[in-house]
């Protein structure tokens, strides 16, 4: 499939969770899971998801709860899909109140829910431009290509999700962990590699033309920021 996915399911019926998720992971989504509401908060917010599969009857704390603290908390607005039983206009009025943006009744066609997520995941990316321009650097997303003062850089596909990462956040930093979750999930390699990484692509963003781009940000992570 030409997307994939993070993906936070927060279910509590363990049968229907191991559907979804075999199902999703199949189309090559990434899954995350969490069985009860409190557990869903504090996923929600920890980790980079592009969608969040919230159940409204939940234990420990109900899904509409879950929802209106997610949208409070986070710090960019996160698609939600509301999973429920209940079926009803107030209901539905209820979650979409709380901060849902879709809502899909049990039981479902896993490839509906497939559908629905597709849409949720791009649908932030509709008015957002192709292109991010920092000082000289030109990065693409459709073509998934970058330039630096008219000069393409030649990236390899871990490279380039390193960097656009870094300039989608700008001049924000982005931490070791979230760069190293977004690019290998829950089992990133050691910061080792990550360091090494970070090397190979100011070899190729920098180092030829003399004013670094790519900046260490101490004790957090690193930071692209226009070059003077």
């Amino acid at each position: 499939m030409n997307d994939a996915f993070d993906i936070l399911l927060v279910e509590d019926n363990a049968d229907l969770a191991g559907n979804v998720i075999d199902y999703l992971e199949a189309l090559g989504h990434r899954l995350h899971y969490a069985a009860d509401g409190e557990a869903g908060v504090r996923e929600a917010l920890m980790r980079p998801v592009d969608v969040v599969l919230l159940d409204l009857a939940l234990p420990r704390r109900d899904g509409l709860s879950v929802c209106a603290e997610i949208r409070r908390r986070a710090d960019h607005r996160i698609p939600i899909l509301m999973l429920t039983a209940r079926d009803t206009l107030d209901d539905k009025l209820a979650g979409f109140a709380s901060g849902a943006d879709d809502y899909l009744v049990k039981p479902f066609s896993l490839a509906e829910l497939a559908a629905r997520i597709t849409a949720l995941a791009q649908r932030p990316r509709l008015g957002q431009s192709h292109s991010i321009v920092i000082g000289p650097l030109t990065i693409d997303r459709h073509m998934r290509s970058a330039t630096r003062a008219g000069q393409l850089l030649r990236l390899s596909p871990l490279l380039w999700d390193i960097l656009l990462l870094l300039a989608e956040a700008s001049p924000q930093a982005v931490t070791r962990a979230e760069i190293g979750r977004k690019l290998w999930g829950d089992e990133p390699p050691s910061s080792d590699a990550l360091r090494s990484h970070i090397h190979l692509l100011r070899q190729i963003v920098d180092k030829p033309f003399g004013a670094p781009m790519i900046e260490t940000v101490h004790s957090i992570g690193f930071r692209l920021s226009a070059s003077q």
